[in-house]
């Protein structure tokens, strides 16, 4: 049985939010990014959120249910050469907390992504998911997102 749709608060995130970013990220066991909660990394978390805050091309969001920090998104804007300067919003960081997935607030993010992008004058948005991820690949699909590349990392450290 689906569970009722919420209708979260989003909001950029404050530095108030950053433990609370931490465990979202370390409760994925796909992501396989280190992220954890542990104290010791707390001041790396902190260091990036103040970064990313000050950036002026970057924004951290966060989806709120009654006071609490329930999903999280990140946006970057920026200038292409390609499409004669077109300017592209990407999305990263897409994380619901896993008790309340299917409740619409994936949903509720990115369709704030694509307001902000379009706000923005933007003329395309794009995001990048893990290959792992099939029903957040269903999700993105449903919401408009076609398949058109691949992605390629290294990591270097």
């Amino acid at each position: 049985m689906k569970q009722p749709s919420v209708v979260p608060v989003i909001r950029e995130a404050r530095e108030e939010d950053v433990r609370s970013l931490a465990a979202l990220f370390a409760d994925d066991s796909i992501g396989g990014h280190g992220d954890t909660v542990e104290e010791s990394a707390y001041p790396s978390y902190l260091e990036a959120f103040r970064s990313i805050s000050a950036s002026p091309c970057d924004t951290l969001f966060v989806a709120e249910l009654d006071g609490e920090v329930v999903g999280t998104f990140q946006t970057t804007l920026t200038r292409m050469m390609t499409g004669q300067g077109r300017l592209v919003m990407t999305v990263e960081a897409v994380q619901t907390r896993a008790d309340i997935r299917g409740r619409g607030i994936g949903e509720a993010m990115m369709r704030a992504a694509i307001r902000m992008a379009r706000d923005a004058g933007a003329g395309q948005v794009q995001l990048s998911s893990n290959m792992q991820r099939e029903a957040a690949h269903r999700f993105y699909e449903r919401l408009g997102f076609a398949r058109s590349h691949y992605a390629f990392k290294m990591k270097l450290g």
